[in-house]
């Protein structure tokens, strides 16, 4: 088992950012002097993304709510502006981002895919809105963001997966202070889900949630742009967890070697339950000529899935289109396969089929009354999430198309089928999946 490191709450607090940015960056502007800003519109930039997504849910066993398929189709637009920094020895800035969802296909019986918010009947509404943005400021090679914003680290990454993105609300420093470190720190409290307006919602995962509080993390990725790299990070979710995480990764000629690693222990009053997992996975991927072949490994060790808050915070192999493969006690293997088709005269065309199968979950130790293992008040027993002995199957079938040259230039067209089948131990859906997604960008700048 990997020993926590210890870190105090403090450390993790929302005051250290400012600490850092006006104290650990000193060193580096007196041995340089600050590097001079464009300008607020100097190399500004707008880009409006249309994204058209069709997704199909053919649940093969019982579905949820008693539906035997979900479907929805629907028009989005995302725009995003982000200018440059005012000149001086702190420059400022802004990003901001807007966002508008239009319902095209999505009746009652077959809405809630997650493309739309639903009202009060159960029924896809016809369009939804957001808007947001953060302000910026920069002084040497360091900018801290205060506002709404994606988010991307391995402890706590905002997702991009359906009609509209992920966004946070809070504190974000970047800093590359040091070559070829690329350190990073951040405080959110308030979350806005894919399928929603508010930007005052919640972060749930498979029993963890943003609802109690806040997230915080910090981490850096090394040796960045170089052949051998890794990452270290850690993050602390309001009376729930601690958890870390690294990362070592190597490119040697056509081989790439990948191996992630995470700890997690609860923490507070533990909202959750007792938790104590660790999670690691170990990928190779082999590139020839216009192919590519992937094989993985994962393992998680605990008698509690390994979870996360926000839809793009796990970082490991077999966290792939439908299942993460992260049950108590489950070991995955991976098999994949690409293609640029590119190469037999149709460039822009990328194909992917992967194969992954879990095995040897056993949720039947989590503990009682955690929430991984509830008490059921209808039967006055606890029914734990998954049983002994599950396991699991997904097929990924992907083609990729984007037009490389006219006046369609950058379209891109993605189809995608998803299997997944399991046994009722593992507790997942057996279901067939289809997504079209069809996307534009129109970009503008800089200014």
């Amino acid at each position: 088992m990997l020993p926590a490191p210890q870190y105090s709450t403090a450390t993790l607090k929302p005051f250290w950012l400012l600490a850092v940015l006006t104290g650990s960056t000193a060193s580096a502007m007196a041995a340089e002097p600050a590097q001079s800003a464009p300008g607020f519109l100097d190399g500004a930039r707008l880009e409006i993304l249309s994204r058209n997504f069709y997704l199909n849910n053919d649940y093969r066993t019982q579905a949820p709510a008693g539906k035997s398929y979900k479907q929805e189709w629907a028009q989005g637009f995302i725009a995003s502006f982000e200018s440059g920094f005012t000149p001086g020895t702190i420059g400022v800035g802004i990003d901001a981002h807007a966002f508008l969802g239009l319902k095209l296909d999505g009746g009652k019986g077959h809405s809630g895919t997650g493309l739309l918010p639903l009202d009060e009947d159960g029924r896809s509404e016809d369009q939804y809105s957001s808007a947001g943005g953060a302000l910026k400021f920069n002084t040497s090679r360091t900018t801290l963001a205060v506002g709404e914003m994606t988010v991307e680290s391995p402890v706590f990454d905002t997702a991009d997966k359906r009609l509209q993105p992920e966004y946070a609300s809070g504190l974000l420093l970047s800093s590359r202070e040091f070559e070829g470190v690329n350190l990073q720190a951040g405080h959110f409290s308030a979350f806005k889900n894919q399928d929603a307006s508010t930007s005052k919602g919640d972060f749930s995962g498979y029993g963890a949630t943003t609802r109690h509080g806040a997230i915080d993390f910090i981490g850096a990725d090394l040796l960045t742009g170089q052949a051998l790299g890794g990452a270290l990070y850690a993050s602390e979710l309001s009376d729930t967890w601690r958890q870390y995480y690294a990362n070592l990764h190597t490119t040697l000629g056509e081989l790439f070697l990948d191996g992630n690693l995470y700890h997690t222990r609860d923490y507070g009053k533990a909202v959750a339950g007792a938790i104590d997992t660790t999670a690691y996975s170990l990928s190779g991927k082999y590139r020839l000529n216009a192919q590519a072949f992937t094989l993985a490994y994962q393992k998680i060790n605990g008698d509690t899935p390994f979870d996360f808050v926000g839809g793009d915070s796990i970082y490991l192999a077999n966290s792939i289109k439908y299942a993460d493969f992260n049950g108590p006690g489950e070991r995955s293997w991976q098999a994949r396969y690409d293609l640029d088709l590119g190469t037999l005269g149709i460039p822009g065309l990328r194909f992917m089929a992967r194969y992954v199968t879990g095995r040897g979950i056993d949720g039947s130790h989590a503990p009682q009354g955690g929430a991984y293992n509830p008490f059921d008040s209808d039967t006055g027993d606890y029914r734990p999430q998954q049983g002994d002995g599950g396991r699991h199957w997904e097929r990924d079938l992907d083609l990729h198309y984007i037009v490389q040259s006219g006046p369609a230039k950058d379209l891109s067209l993605q189809l995608s089928h998803v299997t997944h089948r399991a046994n009722s131990s593992q507790g997942g859906d057996d279901i067939d999946r289809l997504y079209i997604v069809i996307e534009y960008p129109l970009k503008l700048g800089p200014f």
